[in-house]
């Protein structure tokens, strides 16, 4: 048997509505949380509505705090210091709750399809590509990225909108 895949995803830019149809369309059975505080400004996303919506679609949640990137890490990317983000994510990622963490997400996602959810649209700048790079080398998972997808019903809501557009795996 190959390899089991797992998917990143970030919300950057989404409605709630595309998200979900996004997951369904993969085949995603289980949203593991990687942000470090899982509240959002936008619509559905914060913990508690996210968990509600995707179970309404079958779709289980898991949130997983210590894969979080620490405060120190958001500011670097936020700055454009990627360098400096990756350095203190990869630390953080060696501490022992952040690998205990780790081997925790590789189980669940060795038994369900499961997407790791962060914010960040590009996923090259985000601290999910880290995560799921780990899971990929230390429990044998082919990571594919996904973007959200616009469903017809959005697109025709936000014509001037200029974001990528379309269901599927890249990277």
């Amino acid at each position: 048997m190959g390899k089991k895949s797992l998917y990143t995803i970030g919300y950057e830019g989404a409605d709630l509505g595309d998200f979900i149809a996004t997951l369904k369309a993969q085949d995603i059975q289980q949203v593991i949380d990687i942000r470090e505080l899982p509240l959002s400004r936008k619509r559905g996303f914060s913990k508690n509505a996210l968990k509600d919506a995707l179970a309404k679609h079958g779709i289980a949640y898991l949130h997983v705090r210590p894969l979080g990137d620490p405060k120190a890490g958001r500011m670097a990317a936020r700055a454009g210091d990627f360098a400096t983000f990756r350095r203190l994510y990869t630390a953080h990622l060696r501490q022992k709750d952040s690998q205990e963490a780790l081997t925790e997400a590789s189980k669940v996602a060795k038994q369900k399809t499961s997407v790791l959810l962060c914010y960040e649209l590009d996923y090259k700048n985000c601290h999910r590509s880290i995560v799921a790079n780990s899971l990929s080398d230390d429990f044998d998972f082919t990571v594919k990225h996904i973007l959200v997808g616009k469903t017809s019903a959005s697109k025709s809501r936000n014509k001037d909108d200029r974001s990528p557009i379309g269901v599927g795996a890249f990277g």
